[in-house]
């Protein structure tokens, strides 16, 4: 384990808007985001962690999609993860960073990074982390780019920016980010859901 002081960069985005959002178009995006995730989880979980659960919205997802697994949940915010308890009352919670898991090594089947690694000024330590905690799977989804940026561009959002997300500190795209997760896992299934890049992975 690395010793440097870990940076999470915090987002600016408005996930309780989004994930509640009533434009059709959003909704259409995000049910397709979800489907996908849904297809792509294996039939061998018993047990999966959610590391970077927010607000806890994706988490109710996961929760519905592996309704006999053990599922818990984590981020590094406290206030996120009393949000994520309040509305996975079922779903063990807890406050850890992503660099940083307090869990033994190959304690879970799978192991889920949505919109996480974009985030983060040490990715390559993350994953490695992911990949010490799973026994065999990982899920992970991160903006598929330049479409992101492209289309926030487009609809006016962050235009000073030319269109990046306050907080996305990397940038990738599908095939670049096969590459960067390569050194710890194996990629299984690549999925790209507008605008995001999913992949189902298994540890090396």
């Amino acid at each position: 384990m690395t010793t440097a002081a870990p940076h999470i960069t915090k987002p600016e985005e408005d996930f309780l808007g989004k994930y509640e959002s009533k434009n059709p178009i959003m909704r259409m995006f995000l049910r397709r985001f979800f489907e996908t995730l849904h297809r792509l989880i294996p039939a061998d979980v018993h047990q999966a962690l959610e590391v970077g659960s927010g607000e806890g919205f994706s988490t109710q997802h996961l929760r519905t999609f592996l309704p006999q697994a053990e599922l818990a949940a984590s981020d590094v915010t406290p206030a996120l993860v009393e949000l994520t308890r309040q509305r996975n009352p079922s779903v063990q919670c807890s406050v850890e960073s992503i660099f940083d898991l307090q869990r033994p090594g190959n304690s879970v089947d799978l192991v889920f990074a949505l919109e996480v690694l974009e985030h983060l000024d040490r990715p390559a330590d993350a994953l490695r982390e992911l990949a010490r905690v799973t026994r065999k799977w990982a899920i992970i989804s991160v903006p598929n780019e330049p479409l992101w940026r492209v289309m926030n561009f487009m609809r006016g959002k962050y235009v000073a920016g030319w269109g990046n997300t306050p907080g996305h500190i990397n940038h990738w795209t599908p095939w670049g980010f096969r590459r960067f997760v390569s050194q710890s896992f194996v990629v299984r299934t690549r999925k790209q859901p507008t605008p995001w890049t999913m992949l189902l992975l298994e540890k090396r």
